[in-house]
């Protein structure tokens, strides 16, 4: 691609109370899945990096996990990850949804307010759940707290996302890309496989077990026509292990069978996943068990 001398790049953080479809735009915007989406909250617990580019600018975004009040450690963590997305950010996405104005909107968007030179850009989506009086309303309740653009989307129903590209285009800085144009992340495949265990995991078993677990790739081996995976599923207590094996094993099948099919669709391979299930005691709690778990 020919750089062009007004070429711009920039980065912009996607942010949010939990479940209002950050990871669904940043989906769309990027044309691929590279966040995984549940219904349940705090699905998203790292900054997921995804690029958009064309003939005019690239645009480095950050979908950040659910802005919450931190009950464990692993939740302080997450918080961080929004603050770094803050500060490293040209633009910021405020997203918000049908429910505005939570608690969780109202501080948010206190913390951004005392960010004055940061642009801000707020998104109301899921206007499919929405009537015109409550739109209109939440809409003015974001001009008081002082959103100068202010848009609404269906993202799920949205097709073009053209305008909003437009107004993040218009606050990037001139730059050359700062990565390779026909690349969507530089986040390794190893991550984006253990995500993707990690949302059947959230998909297939309810209540608090999907929110005590995670996942580490141990092996990761690509043959000429397949892919093999070790994974390891770490949870909190040994009464969840049972749980999550199942009666004769039938749980943790559904879910290597649900996985392997999602991968094959995001790594164009048959995919042979093998799991184990272990145990650390609290490990959401304990500085350590998070680091070695890449938090």
């Amino acid at each position: 691609m020919n750089i062009d001398k007004d070429y711009r790049s920039g980065f912009v953080s996607i942010i949010g109370k939990p479940n209002v479809g950050k990871s669904t735009i940043l989906n769309k915007l990027i044309g691929e899945k590279l966040s995984i989406v549940t219904p349940k909250p705090q699905t998203t617990r790292h900054n997921i990096k995804g690029f958009y580019t064309d003939d005019k600018k690239q645009i480095i975004f950050f979908d950040t996990p659910g802005f919450l009040k931190p009950r464990y450690e692993l939740h302080r963590q997450m918080m961080n990850f929004i603050e770094e997305a803050l500060q490293d950010a040209d633009v910021t996405l405020y997203v918000t949804d049908h429910h505005f104005p939570t608690d969780y909107d109202l501080e948010l968007c206190s913390v951004l307010m005392r960010k004055e030179k940061l642009p801000k850009i707020a998104i109301v989506n899921k206007i499919d759940l929405i009537d015109v009086e409550k739109l209109t309303a939440i809409t003015q309740r974001l001009q008081e707290i002082g959103f100068e653009i202010i848009l609404t989307m269906s993202a799920l129903q949205e097709q073009s996302f053209n305008h909003l590209l437009d107004k993040i285009y218009e606050y990037l800085p001139l730059s050359p890309p700062f990565y390779p144009t026909d690349d969507l992340s530089d986040m390794p495949v190893r991550f984006f496989a253990q995500e993707i265990i990690r949302e059947q995991i959230f998909l297939t078993i309810k209540e608090e077990i999907p929110y005590s677990s995670t996942v580490t790739i141990e092996r990761f081996i690509e043959h000429d026509n397949k892919i093999e995976i070790f994974a390891n599923v770490w949870l909190e207590r040994k009464t969840q292990r049972i749980i999550f094996i199942g009666e004769k094993g039938k749980m943790i099948k559904d879910i290597t069978e649900r996985a392997e099919r999602e991968l094959y669709k995001f790594l164009q391979k048959r995919v042979k996943l093998e799991l184990w299930v272990k145990v650390k005691q609290n490990w959401r709690k304990k500085k350590n068990a998070l680091k070695e778990f890449g938090y």
